[in-house]
């Protein structure tokens, strides 16, 4: 594993550049996005070599399945997301990627059965995804729209788009797994289902208010749409109705976002995320909106 070890990393959201090491760019194109930021004390770089010597990936089963595995980097890299292991009959899928990459962890997911496919929610979560489907041999799945985000050239062909325009779903090569796209945090955001698990990442921001459900007061939201999470920035209406056109789609009782420790398990999850898409509508001022006229599929 010697290809990509010395290519530039931004630090700060753990994307991989076909740049070297030793002639660092002047700012990160994902950072200076508004979506992100660069950092107060500027911009950072590093490379797979360095966080080979001084960080190691941890996995930890879920507490309700033997068939999911979060793997997450310590210490924190970068965004400090996960990347989920979902292992199905038909093959394993990666959900989300995480910047380091290393032997040990080649070693122990190749023991569970390897990759099929890997897929990612947006840009921010790219990171080394070149990386790890040379490592396992399988494509990369990434919404059309957000394919422009992409830091490194694909030599390999590794990368397979999911077309059609917001809204579609596509059955991506594992039977049984489905990836839509509800779109909203980037034009191309993208959910996985599988088995009545909704995996969310970043284009539905769990709220803290979400993991104690009950006795909960009128007006207490679980989820916020956010076209900029980290400068709270939130999506209008007019992006909360586009999205809740494919979730309502959607077949769920669970949503497992970014983080470890952020799942929610509740059978009328779904009436929770629209009735928290009519909550930040009326909060950001409008009295009238398709939204707040949407119920939940019969």
């Amino acid at each position: 594993m010697v290809g990509s070890q010395n290519l530039l990393i931004c630090t700060a959201c753990g994307t991989q550049f076909d740049v070297p090491f030793s002639q660092p760019l002047k700012a990160c194109r994902i950072c200076d996005d508004p979506r992100q930021f660069v950092p107060a004390q500027g911009q950072t770089w590093t490379s797979l070599s360095h966080l080979r010597s001084t960080h190691t990936n941890t996995f930890t089963p879920f507490s309700t399945s033997s068939k999911l595995w979060s793997i997450n980097t310590e210490p924190k890299v970068a965004i400090g997301q996960r990347c989920i292991l979902i292992q199905t009959p038909s093959g394993n899928v990666l959900w989300d990627c995480i910047t380091l990459l290393n032997d040990a962890t080649v070693e122990r997911i190749k023991s569970m059965g390897g990759l099929k496919a890997i897929v990612i929610s947006h840009p921010h979560y790219y990171t080394t995804h070149l990386d790890w489907a040379e490592a396992f041999g399988c494509p990369v799945y990434l919404a059309k729209e957000d394919v422009g985000w992409c830091c490194r050239e694909d030599r390999d062909r590794r990368r397979k788009l999911i077309e059609g325009t917001h809204g579609s779903l596509e059955e991506v090569v594992v039977e049984g797994v489905v990836v839509a796209k509800p779109g909203g945090h980037f034009p191309g955001s993208l959910v996985l289902c599988w088995e009545r698990r909704l995996f969310i990442a970043d284009t539905m921001v769990t709220a803290p208010s979400a993991y104690y459900h009950i006795d909960r007061p009128e007006g207490t939201t679980s989820y916020a749409f956010m076209w900029s999470i980290p400068n709270m920035i939130p999506l209008p209406p007019s992006e909360l109705i586009k999205m809740w056109r494919v979730l309502e789609t959607l077949d769920f009782e669970s949503t497992h976002a970014a983080f470890v420790g952020t799942d929610i398990y509740d059978k009328d999850l779904k009436g929770r995320v629209l009735e928290s898409m009519k909550i930040q509508a009326r909060n950001e001022g409008y009295a009238e909106h398709e939204i707040l006229k949407q119920k939940l599929p019969e």
